[in-house]
C-alpha cells in the first residue's frame, strides 16, 4: 500500500471511530441525560424519551446517507468528509453546551433530540466513503480497504 492509501484508510478510521463514540456517549449517559433534559417528567418516562432520542437517531441515518451520498457525487467525497465531521464534532460540542433542564427556559428535549438528529445524520457519510475507498484501491485489496475502517473504527 502506498503512503496516500494508509493516509485514506486512517482517516476513514478516524471517522468511524468519531460516529461510533457518539453513539456510545449518549447510550452510556442516557441515565444522566434524561434526569438533565427532561426533569418535568417521571424518571421512568424521562429514561424512555432519552432513548427514544437515542432511537431517533438510528432511524434517521438513511436519510443522512442518502444526502450525504448525492453531495458526495456531485462535490467530492473527500470534501463531503471532512466537512460532515466538523459538523459532527459541532453538533457535539453544543449538545455538551445545553443547560439543564429548565421548565420557563425553552424546550431542552427538543432542542437535544435536533442535535442529536444533527449528529447522526452527518455521521452517514460512511457509506459514500466506504464508495471512495472501493473505488480508490486496486481491485485485490479493495474490499479490505473499505471493510478495514469500519472493524478499527468499531473495535
Amino acid at each position: 500500500m502506498t503512503k496516500e492509501e494508509r493516509k485514506v484508510i486512517f482517516a476513514s478510521s478516524l471517522g468511524t471511530v468519531f460516529e461510533w463514540y457518539d453513539f456510545y456517549l449518549y447510550g452510556s449517559l442516557a441515565a444522566i441525560i434524561a434526569k438533565q433534559f427532561f426533569s418535568g417528567l417521571d424518571p421512568t418516562s424521562a429514561y424512555i424519551f432519552a432513548l427514544l432520542a437515542f432511537a431517533a437517531g438510528f432511524l434517521v441515518r438513511p436519510f443522512g446517507a442518502i444526502f450525504f451520498g448525492r453531495l458526495g457525487d456531485m462535490i467530492g467525497r473527500k470534501y463531503t468528509f471532512l466537512v460532515t465531521i466538523v459538523m459532527m464534532g459541532a453538533a457535539t460540542f453544543i449538545v455538551g453546551l445545553l443547560p439543564n433542564s429548565d421548565p420557563k427556559a425553552m424546550n431542552k428535549g427538543m432542542v437535544l433530540l435536533i442535535l442529536v438528529y444533527l449528529v447522526i445524520l452527518v455521521t452517514m457519510v460512511y457509506g459514500p466513503i466506504a464508495a471512495m475507498l472501493v473505488e480508490m484501491f486496486p481491485t485485490w485489496i479493495r474490499y479490505t480497504s473499505m471493510s478495514l475502517p469500519y472493524h478499527i473504527g468499531n473495535g
